[in-house]
């Protein structure tokens, strides 16, 4: 009798879990210099992007941002990439951000 409680209860967490990471999205966005740092706190991944990651997950009504980092030219893929699908290489091209939102 204990082995099936406690089976049925290691069933319902693991389900619990997966549902709650199930909802997740990670957008690439532009790392516009703003003037102000954040571009530099999403980019390094610094504590002080926490805040601007958190709105922009908000402004798509997710709940909340659990990971922001600096995205590398080689990590693009074809769908992210410009017309043609050339990955943008070099000084002129801008950095990206990936911001992981869960609901």
């Amino acid at each position: 009798m204990f082995m099936r409680t406690s089976a049925l209860l290691a069933c319902a967490v693991l389900f619990t879990a997966s549902a709650a990471f199930a909802d997740s999205r990670v957008f690439i966005v532009a790392n516009q210099s703003d003037g102000y740092g954040v571009d530099e706190c999403l980019a390094a991944g610094h504590q002080c992007g926490a805040h601007a990651a958190r709105a922009f997950c908000q402004s798509r009504e997710f709940a909340q941002a659990s990971g922001y980092r600096r995205i590398e030219p080689e990590e693009l893929t074809a769908a992210a990439a410009g017309e043609g699908g050339e990955i943008c290489s070099g000084p002129s091209c801008g950095e990206f951000v990936a911001i992981t939102c869960q609901r």
